[in-house]
């Protein structure tokens, strides 16, 4: 992912980083700061489990297309899933990229429920190739698909007439080969939103929410402003009823992400992502994206808000539609 205005996000980010320091916030998210919510009740992710996704993934090492450990990962996605009775398909296509034809898959995960529409949550799973550094992207390619694995866990663990119809989409290709273009970025999203355009399935899609580096123990979510708008307005209250506006702030970003081919190809679609990772957002694409930078509760407060604006990410959709 990257932003719009990249001189203005600069001095934004400088205002949020001094903005920060004079609110009070806490420096960081603890496991206890979520407990002292009790009204409405929180939700059945566990931000543990969440975290342990990640863990295992950032032990693999680097995950970038075409490595072993981008392999590994891809096993074990699909493993997770299979062992919740998950129905899973892999798409697999060659991105075109700077650096030559590039195998890629991405992994779709189809949960049934009381809907013939879909539902999609997403991340991406692959990993930036950097040649000068160790690369694991603990938060930027890891904390999202943790997140979606422990989502797909407590649905699947629903009555399939209490949830929506749900697939689980983890994106490849979403780093750039070399620097993020239109066209050398996004690779999975591009082809998967072209792929069910053509085969009619768009029509089915009645959202898709994605997460990005969504970990952070200085969790600060802001708006993405090509998102959906009524679905940004479902999570924001969700996060407001659930006591996280802490964590989900009133300002706006521009990011080019996952999300983009979709929106353009008429689906409504919203970005989670909190980027602001880090001084400056200096740990982004650098050796300092590590699992020490995350926490289980950050993954837990962005778990609740989604499973919780769940029946009104329906409604709102259903409304754009």
């Amino acid at each position: 992912m990257v932003p719009r205005r990249a001189q203005l996000a600069k001095l934004m980010m400088v205002l949020w980083v001094v903005m920060g320091a004079c609110s009070g916030k806490p420096a960081s998210i603890t496991q206890q700061s979520h407990g002292s919510h009790s009204k409405p009740e929180l939700t059945e992710f566990d931000g543990q489990r969440a975290w342990e996704h990640v863990r295992r993934l950032v032990e693999m090492g680097p995950r970038p297309v075409g490595s072993e450990a981008h392999r590994r990962s891809r096993d074990y996605i699909i493993e997770q899933l299979k062992k919740l009775k998950i129905q899973v398909e892999k798409d697999e296509f060659v991105g075109q990229t700077p650096r030559g034809p590039w195998a890629m898959t991405n992994i779709i995960g189809k949960l049934p429920g009381r809907t013939e529409d879909v539902i999609v949550m997403a991340g991406h799973y692959d990993t930036k190739v950097f040649s000068d550094f160790q690369f694991v992207g603990a938060n930027d390619g890891g904390s999202s698909t943790g997140a979606v694995l422990e989502m797909a866990r407590v649905l699947a663990g629903q009555s399939e007439k209490a949830r929506p119809q749900v697939w689980f989409v983890f994106f490849d290709g979403e780093e750039a080969a070399i620097d993020w273009t239109a066209t050398d970025s996004k690779y999975g999203s591009r082809h998967l939103a072209q792929k069910w355009q053509k085969e009619g399935v768009l029509n089915r899609i009645r959202a898709l929410i994605l997460l990005d580096m969504i970990g952070d123990k200085n969790l600060d979510i802001k708006r993405d402003a090509y998102s959906t708008r009524s679905l940004s307005d479902a999570l924001w209250q969700a996060a407001a009823q659930l006591g996280y506006s802490d964590y989900f702030l009133s300002g706006t970003t521009f990011i080019d992400d996952d999300h983009v081919p979709f929106l353009q190809a008429g689906v409504p679609a919203v970005d989670i992502i909190d980027f602001n990772y880090g001084m400056l957002n200096h740990y982004w694409h650098s050796e300092a994206d590590t699992l020490d930078k995350l926490s289980p509760a950050s993954l837990k407060i962005v778990g609740d808000v989604v499973l919780h604006a769940l029946p009104s990410i329906e409604m709102a959709a259903a409304r754009v539609r």
